[in-house]
């Protein structure tokens, strides 16, 4: 086994030599890994330590203190991470919350039908007693942050294999984790920074209790729908409101009429003073993931080898989705969410591609690592054969991952197949299965049954099997695939229609009744119905394939590659000391910050920070309903009836850019002024500069907020929900 990590006492016999380096390092290296203003996804906890003087150079006249204080209060404590994947934001002291349309997309639509159509019409509750509960849905609220790096590596070191060091690093943060909460009486997690390299404690509060309070009608919560997504000019309200509840005694509790509203530590305040180019802004959230510090193989992998037949595959299930929801109008709404959800990846990994290739990034990436290998050399750290090992893991690794993603999204995007496989587990029921675990499997099923087949309509997943199908097998070799597939040559003579007729046919995972009946009475003989079902069947070859053919190989080359990686990370580190890194996102609380600025998108061409209520007008089109517009909405146009909420020149902002660093997470986090107030809630990032999750580009690096201003005119002058603005701490 290569070593490659080294000893603290040899690096630090090495320390003369490095500094040597040192000016010739930053000459060489600036054009590749230098930071830059709008850069970073920052640790809140160091904000005082490594960004608050920069922040303040920029224009922001609050303290670090005031983001974030373990002692005060500050406005930590009205962030929350929304869900499992966006963040919102308190803005009353009763517990409203604040996040994206398509963050709460999921439960607007779950609580929408053809009668009370709120996606299409949107919701308001004119009093507390209208919210309406979402069962499963949760918020969570950082209290605090501890760096427990020293007591997590307690016992670790580099002589260890992957798996001890992982599991003495499992029962470090395990005894940690529970002292903190039988301490804390919080929900603890410790997460890993710097790619383990660093870790830190953090405590969270889970609020169980959210309502739905309003959302806009599709048609401004997501105007422009998915051609308008990840673009720049933009128009979309995309903002939904929520209200957390807890029971009397204040304590986080699951839904009951007799909870009360939260009454938050915190809340943001609202500013209606608007914006101008090159203001300061901050964008406080919960950003997911980013890999910056990844080598020129995986970029290449990503970007060149496993995003294109990815956007090929969900281009086809998007066509399929949109030709049968434009002419069903029960189609459309059963079929939003899984729109929205397909397309929002679809596009990102087609901007995420260019972009790359427009920036040399890969190139660039080479460069850097040529650099990289001399400074290894001088140093004799053992870190020479980083680069080599990381060129011949990801070069075996690319049939691995392209069968990885075709069974993905090719096999399991075929909603019969993926429903199918949520039987597995009933699938492995015997005779020494007691009644207990049989009816704990079965109550489970139950629930996965009535949400299915409301959002399910055959005719879409048949055409969408027969598409998926042949470009699977068009592009995959026939000794590197599931059987399943090659029974459509040996049974069919190829014939993938015939096989699919079949397949939907005798499938009882397409017939809502059916499974009903099969649950029912459910026993150990039931096993058999499970095991003869084609698409079980189908889904059972794809496991095999995935679990003996692919995941085995893939697995060990992403440990190799993780491991590598975080001794990579450690090693580029080393080389720039003078450099100040941030960590890659992992869903914790961070602090990006940025100005309000337009951008060049291509030659000749110029987009300005923001767009007004004209643009909806402009993109207007009766036939198109992403682009419908309200007539209540043109007659406040027409009026000029902006209230409180139009700029100063007459005008109603809608939505603007900026340069802060952003990303999937980031969805609903707030954007605030150089004092701390709220001025916009982030929903995007522009497409020139969606590749920013793994190379940040500072001319096209801009994240996407509607403006504030627009959201609380939506809400007052156009919902007439005027109650819901007055309960805010409003600043004009």
């Amino acid at each position: 086994m290569m070593n490659f990590g080294g000893n603290s006492l040899f690096l630090q016999q090495k320390f003369i030599q490095m500094k040597k380096l040192l000016f010739f390092l930053a000459v060489i290296l600036l054009p590749y890994y230098g930071l830059f203003a709008g850069e970073g996804m920052w640790i809140p906890m160091l904000l005082k330590q490594l960004n608050e003087k920069e922040m303040k150079a920029m224009g922001m006249r609050i303290s670090a203190d005031d983001i974030y204080s373990i002692n005060n209060t500050s406005l930590k404590d009205a962030i929350v991470l929304f869900g499992r994947g966006c963040t919102g934001e308190i803005v009353s002291d009763q517990g409203l919350l604040l996040t994206n349309h398509h963050c709460g997309y999921r439960q607007i639509q779950q609580h929408s039908s053809v009668e009370n159509d709120y996606l299409t019409n949107g919701f308001w509750a004119m009093s507390k007693d209208e919210e309406l509960p979402n069962p499963g849905l949760t918020v969570t609220m950082m209290k605090k942050m501890e760096d427990v790096t020293h007591q997590v590596l307690e016992g670790v070191n580099e002589e260890m294999t992957m798996e001890n060091r992982k599991q003495k690093i499992k029962e470090n943060s395990d005894a940690l984790i529970k002292k903190a909460e039988e301490e804390s009486g919080y929900e603890v997690t410790i997460k890993d920074f710097f790619i383990d390299n660093q870790y830190y404690m953090i405590y969270n509060e889970i609020f169980k209790d959210i309502r739905l309070v309003g959302a806009p009608p599709s048609n401004i919560g997501k105007f422009g729908g998915d051609t308008d997504n990840w673009m720049w000019p933009r128009h979309t309200g995309d903002f939904s409101v929520f209200r957390i509840y807890v029971d009397k005694d204040g304590k986080s509790a699951e839904y009951s009429p007799d909870n009360v509203p939260y009454q938050p530590k915190s809340h943001l305040p609202i500013s209606l003073k608007g914006i101008e180019e090159k203001d300061f802004t901050f964008v406080f959230g919960y950003p997911a993931r980013t890999s910056e510090y990844l080598p020129s193989f995986a970029v290449n992998l990503i970007t060149e080898v496993t995003n294109p037949p990815k956007i090929k595959l969900r281009e086809t299930r998007l066509d399929i989705f949109s030709k049968y929801a434009n002419s069903d109008p029960k189609v459309r709404i059963q079929y939003a969410a899984k729109h929205a959800g397909v397309a929002n990846y679809w596009k990102k990994m087609i901007g995420e591609s260019k972009g790359i290739r427009r920036m040399n990034g890969i190139e660039r990436k080479q460069a850097f690592e040529e650099k990289f290998m001399v400074w290894a050399d001088i140093v004799k750290g053992n870190f020479g054969g980083i680069i080599p090992t990381f060129e011949k893991n990801y070069g075996e690794m690319e049939p691995y991952s392209l069968a990885s993603d075709y069974v993905r999204e090719a096999g399991l995007g075929i909603e019969l197949i993926s429903f199918a496989a949520r039987f597995n587990n009933l699938s492995e029921v015997n005779k020494e299965t007691s009644d207990e675990k049989i009816q704990s499997l079965v109550k489970a099923a139950e629930g996965q049954v009535k949400s299915f087949f409301k959002d399910y309509y055959q005719p879409i997943d048949q055409e969408v099997a027969v598409a998926l199908l042949k470009l699977y097998r068009e592009n995959q070799p026939a000794d590197f695939r599931p059987e399943v597939l090659n029974l459509i040559d040996e049974k069919y003579k190829g014939d993938v229609e015939a096989f699919v007729e079949m397949l939907f046919a005798k499938s009882i995972f397409n017939n809502e009744a059916a499974v009903n009946d099969l649950l029912r009475n459910f026993d150990h003989r039931s096993v058999k119905k499970i095991l003869k079902d084609p698409a079980f069947q189908a889904y059972e070859s794809m496991r095999d394939f995935y679990e003996q053919k692919v995941g085995p190989h893939l697995q060990r080359l992403t440990a190799q590659n993780d491991s590598l990686q975080r001794i990579y990370m450690k090693a580029q580190m080393l080389m720039q000391p003078e450099k100040r890194f941030y960590p890659d996102a992992n869903f914790s609380l961070r602090v990006t910050y940025g100005l309000v600025e337009g951008y060049h998108p291509a030659d000749a061409v110029y987009y300005d920070y923001f767009t007004t209520l004209e643009g909806i007008l402009e993109k207007e089109d009766p036939n198109i309903y992403d682009y419908v517009v309200e007539e209540k909405l043109k007659t406040l146009h027409s009026t000029k009836d902006y209230g409180p909420y139009g700029d100063k020149d007459g005008h109603l902002q809608v939505a603007f850019v900026a340069s802060n660093h952003t990303t999937g997470g980031n969805s609903g986090s707030p954007v605030l002024n150089a004092d701390g107030q709220m001025i916009g809630i982030n929903f995007d990032r522009c497409w020139e500069g969606t590749m920013s999750d793994l190379m940040y580009d500072p001319d096209m690096g801009r994240n996407i907020a509607v403006d504030i201003r627009y959201v609380l005119f939506i809400m007052d002058k156009f919902a007439g929900a005027g109650h819901l603005v007055d309960e805010m701490t409003v600043i004009e």
